[in-house]
């Protein structure tokens, strides 16, 4: 039986830990797990069946790190893993093997420098390897970014046809490390078409099951949960647990009744985690997996719903009618599209229509550049609109999320070029009631072109709920009933559950006073049903409408927008929007500051060189980069701000240091302090590590970076020879915790007066307690903010 089969009818089990168990077979510190297939096959093997005898329907392969990247001999490493998981299931029914898939260990452009089509590759690799190969599934794991799941699913989605499963990492506030929540991965995934989803790692099942309704509630397709056995701890050199297996299973059941289909474990469970878990769960009737019909597009950090309450989507960056924009895009000036993009987040639109054609330019590079510039500064959901479909294609596909995308037709061969691109790459789609035959004169004429469509992308695989019906709103200067026939269009597909989209501003073409008409038509559309508006948020007569509209049908709780927007209305306040809707805040006469915030490298490095004719270079980094760096600092630490705005905020301050560092004496300004990092021995993930050393060089520290899989005699000898009291160390995996305990014992006998920071995700305040740490950073800013005391900063 086929696996979806399967969860079609049942609960279905995965197994548990492996790193653990290596352990205890006599895993070194600092030894790759994936070694073992070949060196020790019959443990591997061995454990495998452990699960299976457990009753798991699925074990995963021990290839979790297995890429090009770590092994030169990959191909041997994954075939030796399938055929010691293939040998384990032999005599058992309902067993099923998962081709595991993990992180690459490096981050994406732009918050890291690997190229996300490099990723794809290096993906892609390993999934070429193992489905040729005794495999049912393939399973992507351990996921802490948005963009680097989806690279990593589009790799198996173009190399297999097996059935892909996802999970990811959340912290307890519900977020990925790079900002995603439940609802923006329910709607990147369901949109790229993968069979089951959910998360493991990082949390125990009581912090998990607060996360999995979150899930449960959005998601189409089961769900998964993996928890570890609660939280780590040292003891005497060991990695343990604080949750037994009773307590394991029994909370598993709670997760298994808020609708959990496919359960499991990660670190720290073992085959008894698993047995216990499957007999007080396996009588239990699953939970039916219920189609949602919401329609949901979502940038990398959160998703937005069209239906609830109507939806702004900003115009603004579309060359019709715009000869400065023109011009930008003609002269390749980015800075005008992102700061054209900035401005109307802080007009509060909830979607970035972005629009480059233009015949005399290069369309598919120049959207691609501007949806990748874009999602560095804005974590706004992106329209992509363009009738070129190499252009749509391209951006799609590095589109970090599940954009909106403007259009398709009822043309047949629109139909054909666009429908597969949706399917392929997940997408909300603007359906445009145009064919062959032009733009019906009639209501219903309209309403048979979006039926059309409708059925048509149900023959590809797509939902109703993903398509979003623009009846077209023609000027009313040509044809004075065109607005009639636009607005009761819009009311009978509201009334037969088609979402719908206008571009409003169509509607008063060569009329006076414009704002006037289209005001009035948008209030009109509102309250015939429309859900999502293409507009000028610089228009306070349009923002008026939606937001009086919003309060008068009692989607505002307390008119609180509505006030909030009152009081834009008068203030001169210049502000930045977090990924939360947080307002970050500077004076409309701080630019540096601003540029800074918003993560402007280029502007920064402007304002800097003009800024330096007056202002002295000190005084411009005490009351300018750093206090912009701080306001960023405090958001990250508030969760309203996230790691890819920190990151980017963090490289527009370094474009002003250069500045700044260029613009001094030779000799340059003393650091604060100097700072030995480094990622433990055995340990080759340096992504936290090289976070702290962006951040911790914009505060202006100097730091030595003595890289990945370093060992303590390393550190200690860099220390010893530099002279350095402060040292920062990192560790991702359980295995290599041991390494950070014994780097920092050396530390203890020589160079006593050396403190040391710790940080990593598998690290807790207890564990870092009891392996003699001097402090705990839960992330980046923590680092900092123990240097700036360190050293006496603050």
């Amino acid at each position: 039986m086929n696996i979806k089969e399967l969860i079609k009818n049942q609960i279905v089990y995965f197994d548990g830990g492996m790193g653990t168990l290596l352990q205890e077979r006599g895993l070194q510190p600092g030894e790759l797990p994936e070694t073992w297939n070949i060196l020790h096959p019959e443990i591997i093997t061995d454990i495998h069946r452990s699960y299976f005898e457990a009753g798991a329907n699925i074990i995963k392969t021990n290839t979790f790190g297995a890429n090009r990247l770590k092994f030169d001999n990959l191909e041997e490493i994954i075939t030796k893993a399938v055929e010691n998981a293939d040998k384990a299931r032999d005599g058992f029914e309902n067993a099923y093997i998962a081709l595991d898939i993990g992180p690459i260990g490096k981050m994406l452009k732009p918050l890291g420098d690997l190229d996300f089509e490099k990723a794809v590759e290096i993906f892609a690799e390993t999934v070429k390897i193992g489905s040729k190969l005794n495999v049912d599934l393939i399973l992507i794991e351990t996921m802490n970014d948005s963009y680097e799941t989806k690279a990593a699913v589009l790799a198996a989605k173009e190399n297999s046809d097996l059935p892909i499963f996802v999970t990811t990492v959340y912290d307890e506030n519900a977020k990925l490390m790079t900002g995603a929540n439940p609802k923006c991965m329910v709607a990147i995934l369901e949109g790229l078409g993968v069979d089951a989803l959910g998360l493991n790692c990082s949390l125990g099942p009581e912090q998990m099951k607060k996360i999995v309704p979150m899930l449960t509630k959005e998601a189409s397709i089961p769900v998964i949960v993996n928890p570890n056995a609660g939280l780590p701890r040292s003891e005497n050199g060991k990695t343990v647990y604080d949750v037994d297996a009773d307590e394991f299973s029994d909370i598993m059941v709670e997760i298994a009744e808020s609708g959990a289909r496919i359960l499991g474990g990660c670190c720290g469970t073992t085959p008894e985690f698993i047995r216990k878990t499957i007999e007080k769960t396996k009588s239990l009737k699953p939970q039916p997996i219920v189609p949602k019909n919401t329609t949901l597009v979502s940038s990398y950090t959160h998703a937005v719903e069209i239906g609830p309450s109507p939806i702004l989507i900003g115009e603004r960056i579309n060359p019709t009618g715009k000869s400065k924009f023109k011009e930008a895009l003609r002269q390749n000036n980015m800075d005008y599209i992102l700061n054209e993009g900035i401005a109307q987040q802080e007009k509060g639109v909830q979607i970035l229509d972005v629009n480059v054609g233009l015949p005399e330019i290069d369309e598919v590079e120049m959207i691609k550049n501007a949806v990748f510039e874009l999602q560095s500064v804005i974590d706004l959901p992106l329209q992509i609109d363009t009738v070129d479909i190499e252009a749509m294609e391209q951006s799609m596909r590095l589109y970090n999320g599940k954009p909106l995308v403007n259009s398709v037709n009822g043309k047949k061969k629109n139909m054909k070029d666009v429908f597969p691109l949706i399917k392929k790459y997940g997408g909300t789609l603007i359906a445009l009631t145009i064919d062959e035959d032009g733009i019906p004169e009639t209501i219903e004429g309209r309403i048979k072109i979006a039926e059309k469509i409708i059925k048509t992308a149900k023959e590809y695989g797509i939902d109703k709920k993903d398509i979003v019906v623009d009846p077209l709103a023609m000027t009313i200067s040509s044809d004075t009933n065109s607005a009639n026939i636009t607005l009761e269009t819009v009311k009978r597909l509201s009334n037969m559950g088609i979402k719908t989209s206008l571009g409003v501003s169509n509607i008063s073409f060569g009329l006076p006073n414009r704002e006037f008409v289209t005001s009035t038509f948008f209030a009109m559309a509102l309250q015939n049903g429309l859900n999502c508006a293409i507009m000028n948020p610089y228009s306070q007569e349009m923002m008026k409408v939606y937001y009086c509209f919003n309060a008068l049908t009692n989607r505002d709780d307390n008119c609180t927008d509505y006030i909030n927007f009152c009081s834009t209305v008068v203030t001169q306040t210049v502000t930045t929007t977090s990924a939360t809707g947080t307002k970050l805040e500077s004076n409309d006469d701080e630019p540096l500051k601003k540029a800074i915030i918003k993560g402007l490298k280029e502007q920064a490095a402007a304002i800097t060189a003009e800024m330096l004719k007056t202002v002295s270079p000190l005084d411009l980094i005490d009351t300018q980069i750093i206090p912009a760096l701080d306001i960023v600092g405090k958001g990250f630490e508030e969760k309203t701000v996230f790691l890819p705005q920190l990151l980017m905020s963090a490289e527009a301050s370094k474009s002003s240091f250069d500045v700044v560092k260029a613009s001094m004496a030779s000799n340059g300004e003393a650091s604060k302090g100097r700072i030995i990092l480094a990622t433990v021995k055995g340990d080759i993930h340096d992504i936290g590590k090289n976070i702290v050393k962006v951040l911790l060089e914009n505060y202006g520290y100097e730091v030595i970076d003595l890289g990945k899989d370093v060992p303590p005699e390393l550190v200690c000898e860099t220390a010893i020879k530099e002279e350095i009291d402060l040292v920062g160390l990192s560790a991702l995996m359980t295995t290599t915790v041991p390494s950070m305990e014994e780097t920092i014992k050396q530390l203890r006998e020589k160079r006593p007066q050396c403190k040391v920071v710790v940080g990593g995700a598998v690290l807790t305040q207890e564990y870092a307690d009891m392996i003699g740490a001097d402090y705990y950073a839960k992330d980046a800013m923590e680092t900092v903010r123990y240097a700036e005391h360190f050293f006496g900063v603050e």
